[in-house]
């Protein structure tokens, strides 16, 4: 049954609502500080209007407080960039010329993904604020589009569609909705990207080594296409995309991928060991899919999940104090994140944690035929004026495991009050009471239900107790993470060399680049699966505190967890190993080796390139002839039968070598140049590769390291370059 949101007069959440607004105060009420801001992110002008805008116009839908001249201020604020994005998208794709990776379109960076940006926030600008002039201008915008691609064939346009384009087949999709004319879902359907959605449509998972985040905006295109259309197909493919990366490819904070990419799903290695954990625009796609999937079909493993990412994941990224958002969360033990700075950073974590911080109300209430759903324990005022009734949640969940609802009403009604009954709760423990006295409530799909005659003045309260478990990590491997309730629970692990915390405006200042911290000295559990929960104790009644025991090294016994989204400025740990005694003395030597590798080969690093992942290539401004990329059992890889060049720097530190990574292939070699100097030939039997370079480019500090095609058809298939400092450690590998 579908179900309707339910607008709220007000919200009272937490600290990071006030601390969101005034930090968005700062980034866009002044446009040459937005201006210095976008200019940021490495001068490729990203359009955050959408973002802006929306994270300002939200509240008018929730909390009724809203700036109308401030929406007025992001159309004009788009106006520069939007143009310098239409001029990519305008002539020469309409004349065929279409030169598309995943990094750009045409040379130019990105554009649909900019573009998309002023699509969606001129939606929002009419749909949520009511701005008709917003309106005009996306229709005609989409038929500027429309007209673009008129000539091209669905094989140009599935071509294009490579270059990352974020959700432009939903919002042609809802210009349908707006307007009733079918051209528009064409054109959506259009530019809905096959590669992704045929595999979903035969329920396959083929999602390892693709850029994450540009999957999922599509998805969110293929749902609402299938709502407006009645494409079931089209909604289950939707659904399995969303059941797949929620329970085989996601953490327990509810976040998903490394490096920006869905590695292996039953290969969890990589995020226990990087530093480049879930990225918050996944969260924050993943749990606008999930709102779509739950209106269509009231099923309570939605609502699950959007607690738990908003609770853990979300609410997490901001700082308290400061105000920066996060763009990486690390889960390898004993590592950091890093916050943006309002006059140095605009990553695409902020443009979207802008709008994370303005939206807590969103999926609090729903409702059906005479009845409310309640779905979320927040503070809120419901103003239901389609019923003359008004509804206050008062309560401190998850600090108090309870929630008390008051009703107001002119006059009595007879209705439903709908709780969910979320799976963390231990239902032998649920009680109601309407007035202070004990009421019966009606547990049927997922909701306690009260049904009786209001009255004015009514109160309900409703007992949360909440249970404790292990949360395995899905490849089944010996990781394991806490929730009490909803809530990751995390240890605070110190705030030693905690380097770029908050962060600068360079290129890679969202990474958390300091020291990481051996493995092999982290704790681990030792012990048995069926006794792990003993382990933890709540250390007060009133405190969401725990002690954990059974730990080695023997330092760690009794280490203190609390939720996760109160660890702020620290290194922290989220997953602990589970080993037997047995098991304790070998893994900790292989822990050791393995570090011991990847700590030489860092220190000799001073830049590094994954070939074929989107932010670093682009980091390192990528250019190509006649190259291509792809994924070879989730490790990211780019071949060319042509060139590829990277922009490489030495950030201080001694760089004598470049040091490739490919995989074998006896059959493929290439020449490696290094500004404009050929430093020799990559044969491709070796797996590793490192050229010394002449003496005269040591001491330069920037180089561009070019790999072409030498005398076969095709290079190998490239999976790493670095400049290094090689002592003789590295040569002839």
């Amino acid at each position: 049954m579908a179900f309707k949101e339910v607008a709220i007069e007000s919200l009272e959440f937490n600290p990071f609502t006030k601390i969101s607004k005034e930090w968005m105060l700062v980034t866009a009420g002044d446009e040459k500080k937005s201006n210095t801001m976008t200019a940021s992110w490495g001068g490729v002008g990203i359009m955050w209007g959408k973002n802006i805008a929306t994270a300002y116009i939200r509240p008018q839908r929730y909390t009724k407080k809203f700036m109308d001249e401030t929406g007025m201020y992001t159309l004009s604020f788009l106006s520069e960039d939007y143009r310098k994005a239409l001029s990519v998208c305008g002539s020469e794709i309409k004349n065929g010329k279409i030169d598309a990776n995943p990094f750009g379109l045409n040379n130019r960076w990105v554009p649909l993904y900019n573009i998309h940006k002023t699509y969606a926030g001129l939606r929002d600008a009419y749909v949520i604020a009511g701005k008709e002039e917003a309106e005009g201008m996306l229709i005609a915008l989409t038929d500027w589009m429309l007209n673009t691609v008129s000539t091209l064939t669905d094989e140009q346009i599935q071509d294009m569609l490579r270059s990352e384009h974020g959700g432009l087949n939903e919002v042609f999709a809802d210009v349908y909705g707006l307007t009733g004319k079918k051209k528009y879902l064409d054109l959506a359907k259009r530019f809905s990207h096959r590669v992704v959605l045929n595999p979903l449509l035969e329920k396959k998972d083929q999602l390892t080594g693709m850029h994450a985040n540009t999957q999922i905006p599509k998805v969110i295109g293929f749902k609402r296409i299938a709502d407006l259309d009645g494409e079931k197909a089209w909604s289950d493919a939707s659904d399995f995309f969303w059941h797949t990366v929620v329970n085989n490819r996601s953490v327990s904070i509810g976040g998903n991928s490394v490096r920006e990419h869905f590695h292996k799903a039953d290969d969890f290695s990589s995020m226990m060991t990087s530093e480049q954990g879930p990225e918050t625009c996944n969260t924050y796609n993943m749990l606008r899919l999930t709102k779509m999937l739950y209106q269509t079909s009231g099923d309570m493993a939605y609502m699950d999940y959007y607690e738990r990412a908003l609770y853990n994941h979300i609410l997490s990224s901001q700082n308290p104090v400061q105000g920066g958002l996060v763009y990486f969360t690390p889960m390898r033990s004993g590592h950091y994140r890093v916050y943006s700075q309002p006059q140095s950073c605009f990553w695409c974590c902020v443009g979207s944690g802008m709008e994370n911080h303005a939206k807590y109300g969103e999926m609090i209430y729903a409702s059906r035929k005479d009845e409310l759903i309640v779905n979320m324990f927040i503070s809120s005022v419901l103003e239901w004026k389609e019923y003359g009734m008004t509804f206050t949640q008062e309560t401190s969940f998850p600090e108090k495991e309870s929630t008390r609802m008051v009703l107001h009403t002119d006059k009595s009604k007879k209705m439903k009050v709908s709780f969910r009954c979320p799976e963390w709760i231990d239902k032998s423990k649920v009680a109601f009471a309407v007035n202070g006295k004990k009421a019966e409530a009606t547990l049927t799909d997922g909701y306690y239900t009260i049904e009786r005659k209001w009255q004015d003045g009514d109160a309900i309260e409703m007992t949360l107790p909440m249970t404790l478990r292990a949360v395995q990590l899905p490849d089944k491997s010996s990781y394991y993470s806490f929730m009490y309730g909803p809530i990751v629970l995390a240890a605070d692990m110190g705030k030693e060399r905690l380097d770029g915390q908050f962060a600068d405006d360079s290129r890679g200042g969202h990474i958390a680049s300091g020291p990481q911290l051996p493995l092999q000295n982290m704790p681990v559990i030792v012990g048995e699966e069926n006794n792990l929960l003993g382990n933890l104790k709540k250390v007060s009644p009133d405190k969401l505190e725990f002690a954990l025991t059974g730990v080695y090294p023997s330092r760690y016994e009794g280490m203190k967890l609390k939720p996760f989204y109160q660890t702020h400025e620290c290194r922290y740990m989220i997953y602990w190993e589970l080993v037997s005694k047995e098991e304790l003395g070998q893994r900790q030597k292989e822990l050791a080796e393995v570090e011991k590798e990847r700590a030489q080969l860092e220190q000799a690093t001073a830049d590094m390139v994954v070939c074929g992942e989107q932010q670093p290539e682009s980091d390192h401004f990528v250019e190509m002839e006649n190259s291509v990329i792809g994924s070879e059992q989730g490790t990211p890889w780019r071949e060319t039968r042509g060139w590829f060049a990277y922009k490489m720097k030495s950030k201080g530190k001694p760089v004598n070598a470049v040091r490739i990574e490919s995989f074998p292939d006896a059959a493929k070699d290439a020449d490696v140049y290094v500004n404009e100097v050929k430093i020799g030939s990559v044969q491709g039997k070796n797996a590793l590769h490192t050229l010394l370079l002449p003496k005269e480019l040591w001491k330069a500090s920037e180089w561009e390291v070019k790999i072409m095609r030498g005398k076969s058809e095709v290079t190998p298939k490239f999976r790493t370059v670095r400049m290094v400092l090689s002592r003789g450690l590295l040569v002839n590998e």
